[in-house]
């Protein structure tokens, strides 16, 4: 459940700064020689379509379903990536952001799935 929380909230943020850099193109610090520089336009579209699939997904690892959690560590994985290429944009952010992502790949990988008890309750003698 920590997991799916996490990514639902990660992905809100990331649908929301996506919004932010594709409506003003000077919400977002310019940044000089950079060697991961894309436009804003594009960090934008990738903040916020990575925000959309993270937000889906934690809604998949909230109802408990098997898939999404494993593409859960993937995209958290990515995330980790993507925020240290965004670092030089929003510092704090960014570190706030990879700290989250590494947290929901401890909880999905630590995380043995739900014990289910399959002891009938009714005997009947």
């Amino acid at each position: 459940m920590f997991a799916g929380v996490l990514m639902l909230v990660e992905g809100i943020f990331g649908v929301l700064g996506g919004i932010a850099a594709l409506a003003e193109n000077d919400v977002y610090a310019r940044v000089g020689d950079y060697v991961y520089k894309f436009n804003l336009t594009t960090w934008g579209w990738i903040h916020l379509i990575l925000g959309i699939v993270v937000a889906l997904t934690g809604c998949g690892v909230l109802k408990g379903l098997d898939w999404a959690r494993g593409i859960g560590v993937g995209l958290a994985a990515l995330m980790i990536v993507v925020q240290f290429m965004w670092l030089p944009y929003q510092p704090v952010w960014a570190i706030v952001s990879i700290a989250l992502a590494v947290f929901v790949v401890w909880a999905l990988c630590t995380d043995h799935g739900r014990t289910s008890t399959s002891s009938s309750t009714s005997s009947s003698s």
